[in-house]
């Protein structure tokens, strides 16, 4: 359960949140992203394209091969120049103020207070000590504005690449020195023979929706699988996992 509230600058002046990474919160395999931030996240993680328990597209930063499994966690401590906007907003959500006096009602930073990263005595302050909001609290703010205006584009730019036939299935098969065998099904990609048969007009108006970079980036992505693997064959070995 949580008890997600608005964020306010006087109730809340106190409260600090925990950013320290935890295996009972950030033991996940996948992390929804959004066109927004794939260029960050093609540097770092492969990019794959698969269907929601409502069989719509979304794009998911792949983290590990097993259920459960985050191999860019380091104890409590992220090995990646860069952490998914979904899990680095932390306990804070965007939800809706009620106006007063007549406004209308308008999106608002929510916390979950119930969130046991939530607290006052440790952590990062939300607050300046004379007003304010601190960097950590804007930083968060970015990454709610960031994953919604991605919610809102990402089914346009779906649809708009299964217009043109570009999301194509990918068998991922993933075999390890010690006999281990992956088989990630159900994932899809952009395809490269599709993509490079565009018609001019065609990449024309993917340039123009904002869709263009989206749909390279996460073609450029893929060759992060084979880091990723690296890194389960090091954890697997005992060996240090080596950044980058």
């Amino acid at each position: 359960m949580s008890n997600r509230v608005p964020l306010d600058n006087v109730e809340h002046q106190s409260l600090r949140v925990a950013t320290i990474a935890s295996a009972d919160r950030d033991l996940v395999n996948q992390a929804l992203v959004v066109p927004g931030e794939f260029e960050e996240v093609q540097r770092e993680y492969p990019i794959f394209i698969r269907k929601d328990q409502d069989g719509r597209y979304v794009a998911v930063a792949l983290l590990g091969l097993d259920k459960g499994e985050n191999l860019f966690l380091d104890g409590d401590r992220w090995d990646a120049r860069y952490i998914p906007a979904t899990i680095a907003r932390g306990p804070f959500f965007l939800g809706i103020r009620e106006g007063i006096d007549g406004a209308e009602p308008a999106l608002a930073v929510h916390i979950d207070m119930d969130d046991p990263r939530v607290g006052s005595e440790s952590g990062e302050p939300l607050f300046r000590e004379h007003g304010g909001n601190s960097a950590y609290l804007d930083m968060v703010t970015s990454r709610l504005g960031l994953i919604h205006e991605g919610l809102v584009a990402s089914p346009l730019m779906f649809a708009l690449f299964e217009e043109l036939g570009l999301i194509q299935p990918l068998d991922i098969d993933v075999q390890l020195g010690d006999g281990t065998h992956y088989r990630l099904g159900e994932m899809f990609t952009i395809g490269m023979e599709q993509f490079q048969a565009l018609a001019s007009d065609q990449l024309e108006r993917l340039h123009r929706e904002g869709f263009l970079a989206p749909a390279i980036f996460i073609r450029s992505s893929l060759p992060n699988m084979n880091r990723l693997v690296e890194r389960k064959r090091r954890k697997i070995e005992g060996a240090p996992v080596l950044a980058g």
